[in-house]
């Protein structure tokens, strides 16, 4: 086995060892999540946290790692006696792949003894094995949605329900959940981001002499890991007794009421959802004040609470920049650390104080730079015809859903219709290759009528290779969403781009929202870019949209072609994802030889190979060419206008339908 890597010697990145430490000596602190760039040393932090945590005394022979202090009374493997010996091990760090299965997580019926005993016996998944220690998910973004489901399940609850295949178990499961990402393959799911208790952004030191120490350290680990390790042996050890002292010492600390309004007042102040973050605030503000070796939760512990806590919980979308205004938060903690009784004198400037005058944040409201006047630099130049700034996006809305017909079988999401490893089960096939998931009924109704030709003669079922069958499942695929979208001069004219990129947005919405991957190109002048390659980062997409220039000809045909080549390059990389494009255009074809007739014979060749596309028709004014539709019919898809994208588009039509019948 590997010397795993000391947590002593990892170099910088202060705010994750912090992190790390501070769920180390209060798991109720909820986890962390690391965000940052590939290579930043995030998995090796996290795999040098377990040899700092404290032992765990468990039950001899429990596989679920029931405290023999006050085991589990519903335990599958109980009941246990309350106050026996226990055996001590070491703490766990269990890894949950991003590809591993539903079975592997939560535990299935044990297949290989219900066939050869005919015994209902429970096999254990990874939270059974993560109960008491860590959860470590790498890349958890990319983590499929039903394991994510099941993961929130398991973390409200501190234990994991399994109803399936005539098993019914229930199990503790309370771990420390810690999950490492890289933001450019895309955001998690605001319900398990608000799951973790801490998150920590870190990042490759820009400093030589910091660089310098990190290449010796890897290279001396490398030659050497028991050697490496023992040289720092004994800063190891010092930390691991200051971890216990600080564990002995929590309880005695004091959370007092100045202390609780600074938090609430916090939480308040950066508009987070719901109570999570006041609760995670006081809990990780108590760890820091027993890790430094206090009984008094301070002012600056507060502060560096909400710095770990609540960056993460104020993303209200995926396009929003995670973080914390640190001017901000020092101006709410002075307002609210004042004595109980309210100072008349003080800078609420009104006589009383009280909560409802002006405040603080007056004077930074009215020097936002979003107060500018209405009509000024984000109007397009007059002309049209040469290259205009970039326009502001209109505020984005729910759209309709966008689906490709037919079923596919590509990755995990919740766009189109496909047959997946999991949702509802639809019925059962002979397997093709090996044998991933088994319909139980199917193959026991295929074993059963040769039981007596087989001699079956004790409790066990006689199956052989040819009874087994393979369960066939209907859920969810996520797809390649690829824009093409129309930045010419007439896109600009009437101030539309800014329509229309409100309209991409909200689509990028969606596209994050239904665990798609999404790319991005535009035409406009003479030829067609690729803005965006295909990727799961939809705010690397929305930031492109958002610096899209406009102006110049229409070159509709060089933005269907270069979308082709898109789609091809994508068809060799995952051949299972299904693509859908998106067409943003009026239709107009105006740049290079024959615009019109090129146009017609690009859309043709996507209605050859049998792709899915919409176009959003974003022509405009009381005069309508149509151009957009008959686009849309020589690709062999549909044409929504901006106003029939909006998924409350159809709900009013019917609305006024009855109203008029009425």
């Amino acid at each position: 086995m590997t010397t795993p890597f000391p947590f002593t010697a990892v170099v910088g990145q202060d705010d994750l060892r912090l992190a790390l430490l501070l769920n180390a000596v209060s798991p109720s602190v909820g986890g962390v999540l690391v965000r940052g760039e590939k290579g930043t040393a995030k998995s090796t932090a996290v795999r040098a946290l377990t040899t700092l945590l404290p032992e765990v005394s468990v039950v001899p022979g429990c596989r679920f790692s029931c405290d023999p202090a006050s085991p589990d009374p519903g335990c599958p493997d109980g009941p246990h006696e309350g106050g026996g010996g226990g055996a001590s091990r070491p703490a766990r760090m269990v890894e949950l792949p991003v590809g591993a299965s539903e079975d592997r997580l939560v535990g299935a019926l044990d297949i290989e003894r219900a066939l050869a005993e005919g015994v209902k016996a429970f096999e254990p998944g990874l939270l059974a094995a993560a109960h008491r220690g860590i959860l470590y998910v790498d890349e958890v973004n990319l983590l499929h949605d039903h394991l994510v489901d099941l993961l929130l399940d398991a973390a409200a609850m501190g234990a994991s329900y399994v109803e399936r295949e005539g098993v019914s178990v229930r199990h503790a499961a309370r771990f420390l959940l810690v999950g490492t990402m890289n933001p450019e393959e895309g955001e998690l799911r605001p319900q398990l981001l608000d799951r973790f208790g801490l998150t920590v952004e870190v990042s490759a030191s820009r400093e030589p002499e910091k660089r310098v120490e990190v290449v010796r350290r890897r290279l001396a680990y490398d030659d050497d890991p028991a050697g490496f390790a023992a040289r720092w042996a004994d800063e190891e050890a010092a930390v691991r007794q200051r971890i216990v002292a600080a564990r002995e010492l929590l309880p005695s600390v004091r959370l007092g009421d100045g202390a609780l309004r600074q938090i609430a007042a916090t939480c308040a102040a950066f508009e987070v959802d719901g109570m999570r973050a006041d609760i995670v605030m006081a809990r990780t503000a108590t760890a820091l004040a027993a890790w430094a070796g206090r009984t008094e939760v301070l002012a600056e512990d507060v502060r560096q609470a909400a710095l770990l806590a609540l960056p993460h919980r104020r993303r209200r979308n995926p396009f929003d920049a995670p973080g914390l205004d640190e001017d901000k938060l020092d101006e709410t903690l002075e307002a609210s650390s004042g004595d109980d009784d309210p100072d008349p004198d003080g800078d609420g400037g009104g006589p009383g104080g009280g909560g409802g005058q002006p405040g603080p944040d007056e004077g930074p409201a009215g020097d936002g730079a979003g107060a500018q006047p209405e009509g000024g630099e984000g109007e397009p130049a007059p002309g049209g015809a040469g290259e205009q700034s970039p326009a502001p996006a209109a505020e984005p809305f729910r759209t309709k859903v966008l689906s490709v017909p037919g079923i596919g079988e590509g990755a995990a999401g919740r766009r189109s219709r496909a047959r997946t490893e999991h949702g509802r089960t639809t019925g059962a096939r002979r397997p093709q290759g090996t044998l991933t998931k088994l319909h139980l009924a199917a193959t026991v109704r295929a074993a059963a009528p040769h039981q007596r030709a087989r001699g079956r003669s004790g409790r066990g079922l006689v199956v052989r290779r040819d009874d087994l069958r393979q369960a066939t499942r209907e859920g969810r695929e996520g797809n390649l969403v690829l824009f093409v979208v129309d930045a010419s001069g007439s896109m600009a004219a009437r101030q539309r781009m800014g329509a229309v990129k409100g309209a991409v947005l909200s689509l990028l919405l969606d596209a994050y929202q239904r665990r798609d991957k999404v790319g991005l190109v535009t035409f406009r002048g003479s030829a067609a870019d690729v803005a965006l390659p295909p990727t799961s980062s939809v705010d690397a997409a929305a930031a492109r949209l958002e610096s899209l220039p406009t102006g110049g000809r229409t070159p509709l045909a060089a933005g269907l072609l270069k979308a082709h080549d898109v789609l091809r390059v994508e068809r060799l990389r995952d051949p299972a994802r299904r693509a859908l494009v998106v067409v943003v255009t009026d239709g107009r074809a105006t740049g290079g030889p024959e615009p019109v007739a090129l146009a017609s014979r690009a859309a043709r060749l996507f209605a050859a190979e049998g792709v899915a596309s919409v176009v959003v028709d974003c022509e405009s004014g009381p005069v309508r060419l149509g151009l957009a539709g008959r686009l849309a019919g020589e690709l062999g898809g549909t044409a929504v206008t901006l106003d029939e994208l909006r998924a409350d588009s159809i709900a009013g039509l019917v609305k006024d339908v009855r109203r008029r019948a009425a």
